[in-house]
């Protein structure tokens, strides 16, 4: 089939690429005339495992191709895919003028296709509020008609389940498919597209109305996000009573109604999808007078959580209010700058909460990543100091954090780390490492859930 994929941010791309390798002929749209250049040269401006391999591979065959020029590809499409951004407004919704925008530069582009073509498939594949698929379609025929033509569409709801780090595979082999339209025709470009993919995985096709899938994505995602914020909360209320996450987790995640995924604590959740959707969420439910008191909750929780290593860090060096600059000749290196491993976003990124509360206290921050550095550089400058190896950033720190949890981290020499070191100590915000273990190697130890280790 002929695809249009429409934006080239992180759905956009990974979309284009995977269509491209189950054997679709793909066009890439963008408005930004230097990203497409970058893009043509197989370049990608965002870091995602995979992603530039696919890129190269089918730039070369001639399957995947980008441009600026929205009608290059529309007269013989089965599918025009919107990927573009939907960013949070000031009251908590999704911003929709990129979506309406394309939507209405689609109807204009239509004119180009043939009277008797087949009804060209719109896909809003970004994640977008209940309701989008109707005004994506009133868009288009509002263009169509100021233009005096008359072209058959259809608008369907795909909204995309990709996890940050592993979205290659999790589009190639996808664990369900969600599909909202309205007609049999909509439907069969769809499955002619994704087919590939579900013979692979052996995944589940949805089809259902528009509205439903577009309720579902956000269901997800808070799902997802309120079992973070639970088993944190736990891990909190651990701590406290003298009990052990790890063995809670596990023994709650045995039940097949339950399941062990999402029960890691950590430093709260962030990135581009999780706190932007609650929000968005938390509105629709706010318009349409039900309250979704557990999403507030879950929300308020996971701002509380984002303190939790910096809580730790003021109970260990006994940090008071009222007392200027506390940590001032102190320097504390820091593991991890992206809201999780695998990924450059640093997007509600506990790690820049946890740098402002250090360096407000008078700390000295030297912080390391395998892939964001040069984000939050370009985010926050000089504010920390920055290391090229984890060993690096340990060089006389007085306290080792951890916010991220790149495997890397976990493999470290911890014998060359505390060498570097003034001190041995680590407050681990992705539980790393065992208390035990630590315990017995000398440090002091905070993690999340879990009994401190202090050492003599």
């Amino acid at each position: 089939m002929r695809v249009l994929v429409i934006g080239s941010g992180y759905v956009g791309l990974v979309a284009a690429a995977c269509f491209a390798e189950a054997g679709h002929r793909v066009l890439g749209v963008d408005v930004d005339a230097a990203k497409v250049a970058t893009l043509s040269k197989g370049e990608s401006p965002i870091f995602e495992p995979g992603l530039d391999e696919l890129l190269a591979k089918h730039l070369g065959s001639g399957a995947l191709s980008f441009t600026t020029d929205l009608k290059a590809g529309i007269a013989d499409a089965d599918a025009a895919f919107i990927c573009v951004g939907t960013p949070q407004s000031e009251d908590g919704s999704a911003d929709m003028k990129y979506v309406l925008a394309v939507a209405g530069q689609l109807g204009e582009a239509m004119a180009l296709r043939a009277a008797d073509a087949k009804p060209l498939v719109v896909v809003d594949k970004s994640t977008v509020p209940v309701g989008t698929a109707a005004r994506v379609h009133a868009a288009i025929a509002a263009a169509l008609r100021k233009a005096g033509v008359d072209r058959a569409f259809e608008v369907v709801s795909n909204p995309e389940f990709l996890r940050e780090g592993s979205a290659i595979g999790d589009f190639l082999e996808p664990d369900r498919v969600v599909v909202g339209c309205r007609t049999d025709h909509a439907e069969a470009v769809m499955k002619g597209l994704y087919q590939p993919f579900l013979d692979r995985s052996g995944g589940k096709w949805f089809r259902m109305d528009p509205p439903s899938a577009e309720l579902t994505k956000y269901a997800a995602n808070a799902m997802l996000a309120l079992r973070i914020s639970f088993i944190n909360e736990i891990a909190n209320l651990a701590e406290s009573v003298g009990a052990d996450v790890d063995y809670v987790k596990a023994a709650i995640g045995a039940d097949h109604r339950i399941g062990p995924a999402f029960l890691n604590p950590g430093p709260g959740f962030g990135g581009s999808c999780f706190p932007k959707d609650l929000q968005a969420l938390l509105k629709v439910g706010r318009e349409h007078g039900q309250p979704m008191m557990t999403l507030a909750t879950t929300v308020e929780a996971n701002r509380h959580q984002k303190q939790v290593l910096l809580r730790k860090v003021k109970a260990h060096f006994d940090v008071h209010p009222g007392v200027p600059a506390p940590l001032q000749g102190r320097r504390f290196a820091l593991w991890g700058l992206a809201f999780k491993a695998n990924t450059d976003d640093i997007r509600e990124s506990m790690a820049l909460e946890l740098i402002d509360g250090l360096v407000n206290l008078g700390a000295e921050v030297v912080a390391h990543d395998f892939a964001a550095m040069d984000a939050v550089k370009a985010r926050i400058g000089d504010k920390v100091r920055y290391a090229e190896t984890p060993l690096a950033a340990c060089e006389g720190a007085d306290a080792l954090l951890i916010a991220t949890e790149w495997p890397q981290y976990r493999d470290a020499d911890l014998g060359a780390v505390a060498k570097a070191m003034k001190a041995k100590r680590i407050f681990d915000g992705r539980n790393l490492f065992r208390p035990e273990a630590l315990e017995a190697a000398g440090w002091t130890y905070h993690s999340l859930g879990r009994r401190a280790v202090v050492a003599p």
